[in-house]
């Protein structure tokens, strides 16, 4: 695992809508698709279908095949790096999962790095970290006070923790470029957690799909 995660402060690095990544340690990157199924926000229960292998341009081809339009599904390329499965959203995820706490049942750890890029509000990049159901840190990666997020929340042994790396990183600044600021507070979150993501595999490579379909 030597990619890191900074790279998803590049501009549309997965897609023009932005990314949604999760990376979980403790679960398969199957058992991590079931449980991001059922944090889906529609009224009925969903669960993770098998698509086949795709590249990060064939899945929402294949996605505007089965709805009509990819912006009206949800689909994930799956993976595994060293300890740590990820997955990674495409199609109209953004707004449509609620919070993926209960994903981290069990001892697992998970991960959450979106960002809604094309979002007119605008929304900020989000971090946050999970573990038995609990929130442990989570903060907005612009570290402003926009939307409600003041400084890292979570447990104050973690978070506290991270806040004290992402202030020594000179965080947060509101004179340095927000771009900026949003990977070098990435580079502080995966240099604390030991995240990393294989850039190549995702943007260039082809992975294991699923659609999150209802039951």
């Amino acid at each position: 695992m030597t990619d890191g995660t900074t790279w998803l402060a590049t501009p549309r690095c997965i897609s023009h809508t932005g990314h949604y990544v999760v990376l979980a340690r403790g679960l398969s990157p199957e058992e991590l698709a079931d449980r991001l199924a059922a944090a889906v926000l529609y009224d009925t229960e969903h669960i993770a279908v098998a698509a086949g292998e795709h590249t990060g341009e064939s899945l929402p081809e294949f996605m505007d095949d089965a709805y009509g339009d990819s912006s009206d599904g949800i689909g994930l390329r799956l993976g595994r790096t060293g300890d740590w499965s990820y997955a990674v959203a495409y199609g109209g995820w953004p707004g449509e999962f609620d919070s993926p706490a209960p994903a981290s049942r069990g001892g697992a750890h998970v991960f959450l790095l979106e960002y809604e890029e094309e979002n007119g509000k605008p929304v900020p990049p989000h971090f946050a970290y999970f573990h038995d159901g609990r929130l442990l840190s989570g903060c907005n990666l612009h570290l402003d006070a926009s939307w409600g997020y003041q400084g890292v929340d979570g447990d104050p042994a973690v978070a506290g923790r991270l806040q004290e790396l992402l202030t020594a990183a000179g965080l947060p600044d509101p004179e340095r470029d927000r771009r900026e600021v949003h990977r070098t507070a990435l580079s502080v979150v995966e240099g604390f957690f030991g995240l990393s993501l294989p850039k190549d595999r995702i943007v260039n490579g082809t992975l294991p799909a699923v659609l999150l379909e209802p039951a």
